[in-house]
């Protein structure tokens, strides 16, 4: 005699939902197959879009303004503490490269990632010096022609 419990009628529902979308003649392994590979698909997608964040925050991390400007476009709105502007890369560069002389990375740590629905992706974190003063730290990234552009970098006192 078989019972059901309202759970094991939910965890069911969506398995019975795929069989009446599935065309007919599909078996169990191949939904099986298919349902991984579509999730293998999605879950590749949503680390390859965070890697741009990992790349950043390593290149603040160890305050290597070169390796930081290889994500700008040719223009950057860059705010570093009360200097805004926007800059040229090779500008840009110069004035992070001069930032990072004053004020060492001990550690940066991303505590915030988002997306705007227009596509811009996000992130928010804290920059600690070796001499332990802390900055909030944000940027926006944007996926220009399959390449992560920063087009924004603010580092502000916290």
């Amino acid at each position: 005699m078989l019972f059901a419990t309202p759970k094991s009628l939910i965890l069911a529902f969506p398995f019975v939902l795929w069989l009446d979308l599935c065309p007919s003649g599909t078996t169990i392994n191949t939904m099986k197959r298919l349902t991984s590979i579509l999730l293998l698909i999605a879950f590749t997608a949503q680390v390859f879009a965070m890697d741009v964040f990992d790349d950043i925050a390593f290149s603040i991390r160890s305050g290597d303004a070169r390796q930081l400007a290889t994500f700008f476009g040719p223009t950057i709105d860059l705010t570093i503490l009360s200097q805004e502007d926007v800059y040229s890369k090779v500008q840009a560069e110069q004035v992070i490269k001069d930032f990072f002389s004053k004020n060492p990375p001990k550690s940066f740590d991303i505590i915030h990632k988002g997306a705007s629905p227009e596509g811009t992706q996000y992130a928010i974190g804290t920059l600690v010096t070796t001499t332990g003063k802390k900055f909030r730290t944000s940027f926006y990234v944007k996926n220009t022609g399959g390449k992560n552009i920063l087009q924004e970098l603010r580092i502000e006192t916290e």
